[in-house]
């Protein structure tokens, strides 16, 4: 299953909410200086009704002024405090949005880079956009703020009902038949506004996603003339989102004005029963004036640790994403052993590692990939000797990657062992044999930046001359020539200044620069034009000379020189041997050599 597609079915857990707990504790002390501000100001809201009840008993009804000086001078210094606990608070839960935010960003972006290949196989790109961002900057914001005010609320009201018990005990208990009436409501509610949050987080994900699909593949789509599909596919996209968000829209606008009801309905009561006492005699009209006040203000934090309580329900959803993506694990792992003595991929030991001579063994070797079933190798023998130039070819998805991946440990065999100098590679860290590759694909990525910046990711302490050697060794410096600033051009977002083959010669200069022991070369002339691709073979047997390399060919006329050739069918090495040896056995290698010969002899003719 796609994980985009993952159900996240809970209510609230607060398992769950721990999660969290982890990435609040370097915000310790922010967290308690907040929680005192707020529990000051809760007080402050709480005895300033107090406050009134003593002005109009006392300086109204009294119609006396003996001792206004001293209660002014005491109000404004109790507002003062309040005030400066107010800013103390708000910068306090600034800094826990912006440095949570940021840990869990950065918490999610190095866990993504200890995932395996796999895992970016079946994942879509807006998948892990939406949790980096968007889920990530929810919770940050949701704890900042969200709790600060739930908890004022909490307090605010505790603390209110207290006194009204104290003013008036009969009418608080009117006032207090109102929370179960609430409670009931939340709970009724709460599981439904959840369902339809998850779902409206859920789609915003395929949303990023398409947004993302749109802008990479728009040429593309412009030159296809696809446009309306494009366009009619993120409308139906989009108008999931807007039913999904209109029904939780829905539920939220029926719950909070049912809370709105009660409180009002309570309200009108003390307002009549009040009123009735105060005429009697049986209440002084300063401590109806509090009560008053205490019962309109109480339901406005009711109403929003409602409000809260269901974004909270809400953001749950966010945590389980979030969580979700930190709690996937990479198939391909170092033991703890190999951890200790080797590191990891960023705190490498490096004065631990053996040098890689380039021996490559594959030793009763099976494998099946981790979506699948049916074995692609079965107790698989082979041995490369360092410095075996290997080529392996066959249609295209008949498997030919899948060597390649495990000797390079992108994925790990099923059975047996793969060896490198004569040690199972799991006794050795990832990283290890990952520094020693140089590995350029068929379709390269560059980073956004300098062709110079580019080609230095081979090996980020070169000189600028050794950038411009590893150019020219490729014949990559014909590209840079034609550039306006040279090798300081800007490549653009994924090198989309620079056609396939530039790419590809940039991606050349970037392995060459990184002087690996073990070359893979995955179909890495395939854009290139012929004459071009003449210049870089002979750069190649000059560069592979003393390395093992593997060359996953497109054209075979590019292998005849390898020390051995692998001819993959239906996911099995049904030949082996060299070029002329597989000629004469005239087989499966025989038949793709005939035949793209036969094409490419007609393509010269047409041409």
């Amino acid at each position: 299953m796609r994980l985009e597609e993952k159900e996240y079915t809970k209510s609230f857990d607060y398992s769950i909410w721990k999660r969290i707990f982890p990435f609040l504790k370097p915000y310790k002390k922010t967290v308690i200086m907040i929680l005192v501000m707020n529990l000051f100001c809760s007080l402050v809201d709480i005895i300033l009704p107090l406050f009134q009840r003593y002005a109009i008993n006392h300086f109204i009804e009294g119609n006396t002024l003996t001792g206004i000086g001293f209660f002014t001078v005491l109000y404004i210094v109790v507002i003062a405090l309040q005030g400066a606990a107010v800013i103390a608070f708000t910068r306090g839960s600034m800094r826990i949005e912006m440095g949570l935010g940021k840990d869990l960003k950065r918490a999610l972006f190095v866990h993504l880079q200890t995932l395996s290949f796999s895992y970016y196989n079946v994942t879509p790109v807006g998948y892990m956009l939406s949790r980096v961002m968007n889920d990530t900057g929810k919770i940050s914001g949701l704890i900042a703020w969200n709790f600060v005010d739930l908890l004022w609320a909490l307090t605010y009201v505790l603390g209110v009902f207290v006194a009204m018990l104290f003013l008036n005990w009969k009418l608080a208990l009117v006032i207090m038949l109102v929370v179960p009436a609430i409670a009931l409501l939340t709970f009724y509610f709460q599981n439904r506004i959840l369902k339809w949050n998850r779902q409206v987080r859920k789609i915003n994900s395929k949303i990023t996603s398409a947004y993302n699909e749109g802008i990479m593949g728009a040429k593309t789509a412009k030159s296809l003339v696809v446009e309306e599909k494009t366009y009619g596919e993120f409308q139906e996209i989009t108008g999931e989102m807007r039913s999904a968000s209109v029904r939780a829209a829905r539920l939220n606008a029926v719950y909070l004005p049912l809370v709105l009801f009660c409180g009002s309905l309570a309200t009108a009561i003390v307002l009549a029963r009040g009123g009735i006492q105060v005429f009697e005699n049986a209440m002084l009209i300063g401590t109806l004036s509090a009560f008053t006040t205490y019962a309109v203000g109480i339901f406005e934090p009711i109403q929003q640790m409602a409000r809260n309580l269901a974004e909270f329900i809400s953001a749950q959803a966010n945590i389980e994403r979030v969580t979700g993506l930190l709690d996937e694990e990479p198939q391909v792992v170092d033991s703890p052993e190999v951890i200790e003595k080797y590191g990891d991929s960023f705190f490498p030991k490096k004065e631990n590692w053996e040098p890689i001579k380039g021996d490559i063994e594959f030793r009763d070797v099976s494998f099946h990939y981790p979506d699948g079933k049916e074995e692609i190798l079965s107790h698989f023998n082979l041995k490369i000797p360092a410095g075996t130039n290997v080529a392996i070819v066959g249609e295209t998805g008949a498997g030919k990657s899948t060597l390649v991946n495990l000797a390079c440990r992108f994925f790990e065999p099923t059975g047996g062992q793969i060896l490198i100098d004569g040690k199972d590679y799991r006794e050795r860290s990832q990283l290890w044999l990952h520094s020693s590759l140089g590995y350029v694909l068929q379709n390269p990525h560059l980073f956004s930046g300098s062709v110079m910046e580019n080609i230095r990711y081979g090996r980020l302490d070169a000189t600028d001359e050794e950038v411009i050697a590893a150019a020219k060794a490729v014949h990559a410096d014909q590209v840079v020539e034609k550039m306006d600033l040279g090798y300081q051009s800007d490549v653009g977002e994924g090198g989309d200044r620079l056609s396939t083959g530039e790419k590809q010669l940039i991606s050349f200069a970037r392995a060459v620069l990184a002087d690996p022991r073990i070359f893979v070369l995955d179909e890495a002339t395939s854009s290139i034009d012929t004459q071009t691709e003449q210049l870089i073979q002979k750069a190649t047997d000059k560069i592979l000379k003393g390395r093992t390399s593997f060359l996953i060919a497109h054209r075979l006329s590019t292998i005849r020189n390898a020390d051995l050739i692998l001819v993959v069918k239906d996911g099995k090495i049904i030949e082996q041997g060299k070029h002329l040896e597989l000629l004469e056995q005239k087989g499966y290698y025989y038949q793709l050599v005939r035949r793209q010969f036969t094409e490419e002899e007609s393509q010269k003719i047409l041409d």
